[in-house]
């Protein structure tokens, strides 16, 4: 039976991850999971697209305060409590509102990519994903969680001829013990007591070239060059599964993973 080997979330969208060994999950996905945002002025998303030294930002969750740190670095915490403005936010097409905090915050970023830079705090979401208005999301993509099959990685690094890291695709969730792409195929699955729907397959960008250590971008273009060759779809290169949780509980690394459909 297939289980659920890692479990991961990114404080602020972009950063390094964050190894989980269990966590709640719910409808909104796992607590703090792209909970900040690194903007321009305006409060356009920063991303590392654009701006890949961002995924050697690390941040360190407590319950009232974010820590950072970086190479060149001098760590900075944040309360949570400080993030008290209003701000506008944009995350591809959707514009809502967040919160903006301390200068202190907005220099250190802007110290650390070269430009201007503010960091911004969702709080209580007023985003929601599209097609599920009820579902609160934080500043992710466009779902709250993303979920990858071990056996899909390993298929593409066998074709790309190269070992990719798990963590340069920045899934929430990451199953073993099934085929490769078997994700594909499922509808709902279970973990524990939480039941999990899969939305849509997840399109994949220049992101993926970023090594998720140096923050360099591969000078070959891999993986993203194998996945168009391997994985083009309707809507663009396909790796991985959107999903939401359709109840809330506890989930661990090591639990099985049920498929219902």
């Amino acid at each position: 039976m297939p289980t659920l080997t890692a479990l991961y979330r990114y404080p602020v969208k972009s950063i390094h991850g964050e190894t989980l060994t269990h966590s709640r999950i719910g409808p909104s996905g796992l607590p703090d999971d792209r909970a900040w945002l690194v903007a321009d002025r305006n409060g356009r998303f920063m991303t590392g697209r654009d701006w890949p030294q961002l995924v050697r930002v690390r941040a360190d969750v407590g319950d009232t305060t974010l820590t950072l740190s970086a190479p060149g670095m001098p760590a900075l915490s944040i309360a949570r409590a400080a993030f008290t403005e209003a701000h506008p936010a944009q995350v591809w097409k959707d514009e809502f509102g967040a919160w903006h905090g301390p200068v202190e915050a907005d220099q250190w970023l802007s110290d650390y990519l070269g430009c201007d830079a503010r960091l911004l705090y969702t709080g209580e979401s007023q985003r929601r994903v599209k097609q599920h208005p009820d579902i609160p999301l934080s500043f992710a993509d466009g779902y709250p969680l993303l979920l990858i099959g071990e056996g899909s990685r390993r298929q593409l690094s066998d074709w790309a001829g190269q070992d990719f890291a798990m963590a340069r695709f920045r899934p929430n969730l990451v199953i073993d013990g099934a085929e490769p792409f078997a994700e594909d195929g499922w509808t709902r699955i279970r973990i524990g007591e939480v039941i999990l729907r899969m939305v849509k397959p997840c399109t994949r960008c220049v992101f993926t070239t970023v090594d998720p250590d140096s923050g360099e971008k591969s000078a070959d273009q891999e993986p993203l060059r194998t996945l168009a060759k391997k994985r083009k779809g309707e809507g663009g290169v396909l790796f991985g599964q959107n999903v939401i949780a359709e109840n809330s509980g506890r989930i661990e690394t090591g639990m099985a993973v049920e498929i219902l459909e």
